[in-house]
């Protein structure tokens, strides 16, 4: 196959969607995300406090937001050319030192933190005016975002010239700018909308990256305990929680919520896309609980923290998978997402309950309640599909 190493920016319309699946490069650039993400689950592990969630959620929204924006351009205008690869690869390596950051908390490399951050927005800037030069019809959006994301990265920059906490402060301003440059712009995104096929897909693979948190705390909670038929069973069964979330969200996601962009919605269809940040991190915090009940022994009564990680995260991933699901179109009608999405917060309240009262429960007790709460969850799905 002859491959052009180089070629402009074109703008990718739905025609140019059908049938497109998420590319080798971006396979391959998800992986430096499971590393970021694998760093910062095991940080929050190792400073399971409010101190270590503090970092754990400033290393996090950043990280994420980097991913966000280079999903975005790439679904829009990527070509897979040389220029494309290189600018990946320089992408990659930046998310990677973000990475190596992560362990040494807020203290210690906030600085670095920041200016690998700093590095990554002024890639994805010329990223964006590159495009908007070769392809003037979207030259206004394009320009929206390098505004944006620029100023955005002037925050972060001042926040190298302040101590702690006020340079997380900058920080949260500077993503504040970021997440609120696609509404800025509404008007050319409702003209030139991202795909609604291949968007949902990207997401999705994230969300798999995210859920994979799981399975290894299952297995490195085993690894670090004797084995047991109960530490097999609560094994089982927290591999069927991940199971469940995992089948409550593929089972029904799609571009629907996308959709609404043309019909000038912007708010619906950017609320979808931002709701998977929370879950995210709130799938991955559940992979720490998850490990951190097993291995301290199953029978054994967790400690207040170890309860309201494993229980709070699963609880919150019920009420955003509820959220997600009543602007998915496909589902049917409003009521019966009203009604889906009903049956979300009713497992969400009921593991909220065992967070907040479970005191005497042992680790194995609470993760046979939460597998019940969500394979309830799948056993309506099911039911809800028979009979449509």
């Amino acid at each position: 196959m002859t491959r052009t190493f180089w070629q402009p920016p074109h703008l990718r319309r739905d025609e140019d969607h059908e049938g497109r699946g998420a590319t080798w490069l971006e396979l391959f650039y998800d992986l430096v995300f499971v590393a970021a993400i694998a760093q910062l689950a095991s940080y929050f592990s190792a400073n399971l406090d409010w101190s270590g969630f503090a970092t754990y959620i400033a290393f996090f929204v950043p990280i994420w937001v980097c991913w966000l924006g280079a999903t975005f351009y790439a679904t829009r205008f990527d070509t897979d050319d040389l220029s494309d690869r290189l600018a990946s690869l320089f992408e990659m390596a930046i998310v990677a030192a973000m990475a190596v950051q992560v362990n040494a908390g807020l203290t210690d490399a906030s600085v670095e933190f920041a200016i690998c951050y700093i590095l990554f927005r002024i890639l994805l800037i010329l990223q964006n005016l590159h495009a908007g030069y070769h392809v003037p019809e979207v030259r206004g959006l394009t320009t929206i975002y390098a505004l944006g994301f620029g100023t955005g990265a002037v925050f972060w920059l001042i926040s190298l010239l302040v101590p702690l906490p006020w340079r997380v402060g900058f920080w949260a301003i500077g993503i504040l700018i970021d997440l609120t440059t696609p509404f800025m712009a509404s008007q050319w995104v409702t003209q030139f909308p991202p795909s609604v096929t291949h968007l949902p897909e990207r997401f999705g693979l994230f969300t798999i990256i995210v859920l994979g948190e799981s399975i290894i705390g299952v297995v490195q909670g085993l690894s670090e305990h004797d084995w047991g038929v109960l530490s097999i069973v609560a094994a089982f069964l927290s591999l069927s929680i991940a199971f469940s979330l995992w089948w409550l969200y593929f089972d029904s996601v799609d571009g629907s919520p996308l959709q609404r962009i043309k019909d000038g919605n912007v708010v619906i269809a950017m609320g979808w896309v931002y709701a998977h940040l929370p879950l995210a991190i709130c799938l991955t915090t559940m992979g720490i609980g998850v490990e951190r009940m097993v291995s301290n022994g199953v029978q054994v009564v967790p400690s207040t923290a170890d309860r309201w990680l494993f229980c709070g995260s699963v609880a919150l991933c019920l009420c955003l998978l509820g959220a997600i699901h009543r602007v998915t179109w496909t589902l049917g009608s409003p009521h019966v997402r009203r009604i889906v999405g009903t049956y979300r917060l009713g497992s969400a309240a009921f593991v909220g309950v065992l967070a907040i009262a479970s005191t005497p429960l042992n680790s194995l007790t609470l993760i046979v309640l939460v597998a019940i709460a969500c394979a309830v969850q799948v056993g309506l799905d099911l039911r809800r599909n028979l009979v449509l």
